[in-house]
């Protein structure tokens, strides 16, 4: 019978493996694949261990607990979203393009074949009501809804307030469409969606401001 290739190089379980990755980089990359893939209930932590090749008190060692570890996994999405999100919205010029570059940005995300959905939907799905998974959902959705109207704003509509909280429905729905129906495609009826909301909110603004001129 062939031995596994740990057996065969004689490495006992749950040791070090050779990687130039920082260990609490190895156990990062580790949980976001595994927690993304899979959910944060559903894995534990022997597979997260196992996933990185470290030793098994190394998790502990850096940190602490699962739960720290499922807290790190969910800041690193924020933060990788943010990350993206901001370099595609600095890379446009126009106000409005601005805006629908976002939703293009997604539709990149929907043709990964690893895309499972919003993390942080996920996440939460699971979680226990009040706690830090909560937390995390709450200010990476308030993010997103700051960065449509923020968008909004720009383009110089009369209620960003209103047509951000549209926008991140539309980006809800598709993100979520994307997922379950597993089509890509969607990406093209949000970003017209979210197209025809914007026309929709400058032509009333301009109605507007033409009536107060009168």
């Amino acid at each position: 019978m062939t031995r596994p290739p740990s057996a065969r190089r004689g490495r006992k379980p749950n040791a070090e493996v050779s990687d130039p990755r920082p260990t609490r980089q190895r156990l990062l990359d580790a949980a976001n694949e595994l927690f993304y893939a899979e959910g944060v209930q559903s894995v534990g932590i022997d597979r997260i261990i196992e996933r990185a090749g470290v030793a098994k008190g190394s998790l502990y060692n850096t940190f602490g607990s699962k739960e720290a570890l499922v807290r790190a996994y969910l800041e690193s999405r924020h933060e990788g979203t943010t990350r993206r999100l901001s370099a595609v919205i600095d890379a446009v010029d126009d106000p409005r393009e601005k805006l629908l570059a976002v939703f293009d940005a997604q539709g990149e995300l929907f043709e990964e074949p690893d895309f499972h959905g919003c993390a942080f939907v996920s996440a939460s799905a699971e979680a226990t009501p009040g706690g830090f998974i909560e937390k995390a959902t709450e200010d990476y959705r308030s993010w997103v809804r700051t960065m449509f109207t923020d968008l909004a704003a720009a383009t110089g509509v009369r209620d960003p307030e209103a047509l951000g909280r549209q926008l991140q429905l539309v980006y809800d729905g598709a993100g979520l469409a994307a997922d379950i129906d597993r089509d890509p495609t969607v990406a093209l009826s949000a970003r017209t969606a979210a197209a025809a909301l914007l026309a929709a909110a400058l032509a009333e603004s301009d109605t507007s401001h033409a009536s107060g001129r009168r």
